[in-house]
């Protein structure tokens, strides 16, 4: 039997030999393409080598390319596991064309490769095209001779526009397009459905295997379409599909890359049957959660990292349906490397990052997942119909982090369906109630309509001439602004940089002649710049000009910040991994904090390695260089984007030496060694997979060092050692502190164990059993428990509650001896005691604990002890 690797191989070496350059598979996380959460088709590294903004080397290619299809409107999850061919990771083998050849090369080489080099039989292969594609129709039918009777065309939708038809494809609503030709494979007549375009075609005897997309046309905003002066071909054909029909199997859990995986997850479940759905959702899973953390996604509540999230809850819970409490996910990515490493080297080199990720995401989920199946079965219990309502679906959401699809999953298990428009109205209400939350005052510019815009001139200076061109004062545009009203002012050019990418706005100063304002912020609204301005002297209106000033030390020192935080982030990605991406910043004068994705604590060592190479950078004193050019030019040049921000024709591209190269619009010193110094203040977690590093840089960092420095001084003085012995003298009082702890811990016990020794005399005798209750006096609760464990083998058979008091705080521990336990519990005599001083607690039946805060109810809460003991053995005396 071919295995799957066979024939990945064999797919890309017979392109090889035909001039195709085999391009690896690009990350699932698309490089700076913001309308995809996911790469789901092996085009998408090629899109912009097809719409013509890019060109590379070659004219022709061929690839296999890992692809994820979970989240957005390709999402698929709820069917994983459930049905043949349903995957959220899949791979898809594909060959290319750009401008290069096109229909007659692309149908022979199809067709060849799948009757000739894999062998299939053309009885059992049918074709399509596109019903208006007589070019491709002629190929299949008079040069390749392909059989009319499994042969169709297939047309437009009912009611629908040309292109979208099943064989018609496009890139979107405009840009390049064109008719598609795809290949199925029979079944054969056992299995239920008919051929493609025909009414009976529902059902899985015809399987697409492979679609070759002719792109002839460019489609634009009105529906016309213009022939393209170079057409290309993009192929898709999916490599768990074609494993299937080579491999001789319906199922494509069936295939080898599936079958072992899933024997893997039998074995730590201990289940006997290979065709269960959760091992099958089990081994989906592992490969998608595995590929998209090699690929830098972490666990997180939004985005990427949400739909990571949802796929790894969705695999514990179906271990949990198989029995697994403990840990078992993670342990699944070894079994993946030996089945995908050979082809995917990345994702062995990644395995220690992926396990520990997936480890930490199942113990957290774990913590949770029992509460939230409680919830969920009660709710189930008390339906009346068959839906679950959205507030329960909702609840379980929002409070045990359970993903809406999971619940559904659930529900469906159990023949039932859940409330979905009940659930989007509870996070419709949970929206409006976060918005109400968050909402800025009209003195910030929220909810204001800005027309003007404004030219910054900040990057070169600052101090600059400006006009009004809109005042408003309380939210409302007013023509004058008088001494002593606060406002916010637009001008048509401007110094001062507006808040934007985490660094916050300018301060200083606008003057006329007549008047002079003080700038408190500066704020960004569409394209105008919103100065918070405090009149100090006179009056402005609009269409005045006047000088603005920024505050020099201000800037420079926010400028310091923000460009350690490029060489932070640099540094991180050296450091720890190149799944380091940032998730948010804030730069302030002197002053950043950086949250950046990544599974755990940073240890200290590096954090040294980090603050260390950040202030190796500084004092290489590497020239900070702006650059414009387009989005592709930044992509070439290497240039880190954000996901989801949106970038215009002509971006900024910031460059410290070779070091860090980033798209920013913020501002910056002019050579690393401006900034000084760079001191990490405090690093810590801020969500699931986000941590968050504080720090100071240029005069702050100083300023912090300084006061270390003082304190440190301050406690030398304290100790009354040289600064260079102050380690030592300490280590020597934390060991004499540790001698003098435990002096006093033998003290107590003494102390304790005297008292108990006189007590024992005092113990009175109940239904054959010594019961004692007594306070002692400087005793902890240590001792407490010695000594009652001292007078249980004293005195046999006995019943003790000792006590202590310290301040208003009570200590309580009972202890009754094992052959007694049958009879009376520790925890319930405790429990006696404590109920009557303010308290509770509880513990074995032969030991307990309690607390309480009512001394003065102590003595007569003890005096009852043995009444209390003799109504529980039923009145022995």
């Amino acid at each position: 039997m071919i295995s799957s690797a066979e024939i990945r191989t064999r797919f890309l070496d017979y392109f090889r030999e035909r001039g195709h350059e085999i391009v690896p598979s690009s990350p699932l996380v698309p490089a700076d393409d913001p309308t995809l959460l996911f790469t789901n088709a092996g085009m998408v590294q090629f899109k912009e080598v097809f719409t013509g903004r890019e060109t590379r080397p070659y004219t022709r290619a061929a690839s296999s390319q890992r692809c994820v299809r979970a989240g957005g409107k390709h999402n698929d999850l709820e069917n994983v596991g459930y049905t043949a061919r349903h995957h959220t990771f899949f791979e898809m083998l594909g060959n290319f064309s750009f401008g290069d050849y096109f229909k007659r090369e692309a149908i022979h080489y199809a067709w060849e490769l799948l009757t000739r080099e894999f062998k299939l039989p053309p009885e059992r292969l049918w074709v399509t095209v596109y019903e208006e594609d007589d070019e491709a129709a002629d190929i299949w039918l008079k040069e390749i001779g392909v059989d009319p009777a499994r042969f169709s065309r297939i047309g437009d939708k009912p009611g629908g526009r040309r292109y979208e038809s099943d064989n018609f494809w496009s890139m979107g609503d405009t840009g390049p397009c064109g008719p598609c030709s795809e290949i199925f494979y029979d079944h054969g007549p056992e299995i239920p459905g008919g051929p493609p375009g025909t009414p009976e075609e529902d059902g899985d005897r015809y399987i697409e295997i492979w679609n070759l997309v002719f792109m002839q046309y460019d489609r634009d905003a009105d529906g016309n379409m213009t022939p393209l002066p170079k057409p290309s071909v993009d192929t898709g054909m999916g490599l768990e599909r074609l494993a299937a029909v080579l491999q001789g199997v319906h199922n494509n859990y069936d295939i080898d890359l599936f079958r072992r995986l899933i024997e893997a997850a039998a074995r730590l479940a201990g289940c006997d049957d290979l065709q269960n759905t959760s091992l099958r959702v089990i081994a989906d899973h592992i490969r998608a959660c595995a590929f998209l953390v090699t690929d830098g996604v972490v666990p997180s509540n939004e985005g990427r990292g949400y739909v990571l999230r949802r796929i790894i809850r969705r695999a514990i819970r179906h271990g949990h349906k198989l029995g697994l409490r403990e840990p078992f996910f993670f342990k699944l990515v070894a079994p993946l490397c030996e089945v995908m490493g050979d082809a995917y080297p990345e994702l062995v080199e990644a395995r220690p990052r992926v396990e520990q990720v997936l480890r930490q995401e199942e113990e957290r989920f774990a913590e949770t997942l029992d509460h939230g199946m409680a919830l969920l079965e009660e709710a189930i219990a008390g339906l009346e119909g068959k839906q679950i309502p959205g507030e329960t679906v909702f609840r379980l959401y929002d409070t045990y982090g359970f993903p809406v699809d999971l619940t559904a999953d659930i529900a469906r298990e159990r023949g039932l369906r859940i409330d979905m428009e009940g659930f989007e109205r509870e996070m419709a209400a949970q929206r409006e109630r976060a918005r109400a939350a968050s909402s800025f005052s009209a003195v910030h510019g929220e909810g204001l309509q800005v027309a003007a815009k404004t030219e910054f001139t900040g990057y070169d200076r600052l101090h600059d001439r400006g006009r009004i061109l809109a005042l408003f004062r309380d939210g409302e545009p007013v023509e004058r602004l008088g001494e002593g009203e606060a406002g916010l002012l637009v001008l048509d050019r401007t110094p001062f940089y507006a808040e934007s990418g985490g660094q916050v706005g300018d301060t200083g100063v606008l003057r006329t002649d007549a008047a002079e304002l003080r700038v408190l912020d500066t704020q960004k609204q569409g394209e105008a710049f919103l100065h918070r301005v405090q009149v100090e002297r006179g009056a402005v209106a609009v269409g005045d000009s006047l000088e603005a000033e920024v505050v020099t030390s201000r800037r420079r020192e926010i400028a310091a910040a923000h460009s350690a935080t490029h060489l932070l982030h640099a540094a991180l990605r050296q450091v720890l991994g190149e799944h380091v991406q940032q998730k948010g910043s804030l730069v302030e004068a002197g002053r950043l904090r950086f949250d950046f994705s990544h599974f755990d604590a940073l240890t200290p060592e590096q954090l040294a390695e980090i603050e260390t190479l950040v202030n190796a950078k500084i004092r290489e004193n590497l020239p900070v260089e702006t650059r414009l050019m387009s989005p592709d030019e930044a992509r070439a040049a290497g240039a880190m984007a954000l996901f989801g921000e949106k970038y215009g024709d002509i971006v900024r591209v910031l460059s410290m030496g070779d070091f860090s190269v980033e798209l920013c619009g913020g501002t910056h010193v002019q050579r690393t060694g401006d900034i000084g110094l760079f001191k990490i203040v405090s690093e810590g977690g801020v969500a699931a997979g986000v941590r968050r590093i504080e720090a100071v840089a240029g005069q702050a960092a100083l300023d912090y060092v300084n006061g270390l420095e003082q304190g440190f001084k301050r406690i030398a003085g304290l100790l009354k050692a040289d600064l260079g012995k102050v380690e030592d003298k300490v280590q020597a009082l934390l060991e004499r502190n540790r001698g003098l702890e435990k002096e006093l811990e033998r003290l107590k016990a003494r102390l304790a164990s005297s008292q108990g020794g006189d007590l024992a005399a005092q113990a009175v005798e109940i239904g054959g059993i010594r019961v004692l209750a007594a306070k002692l006096e400087g005793v902890d609760p240590k001792s407490l428990r010695d000594t009652v464990d001292q007078l249980k083998n004293k005195l046999g058979h006995a019943a003790v509650v000792l006590a202590a008091v310290d301040g208003d705080k009570v200590s309580l521990v009972a202890g009754v001896t094992k052959a007694e336990t049958d009879r009376l519990k520790a925890g319930e005599l405790v429990n006696f005691v404590a109920r009557q001083v303010g308290g509770k607690g509880g513990g074995r039946p032969d030991l307990a604990m309690a607390g309480g805060k009512d001394p003065s109810a102590l003595d007569a809460a003890l005096a009852a002890v043995p009444g209390w003991i003799e109504t529980q053995l039923g009145g022995g005396g």
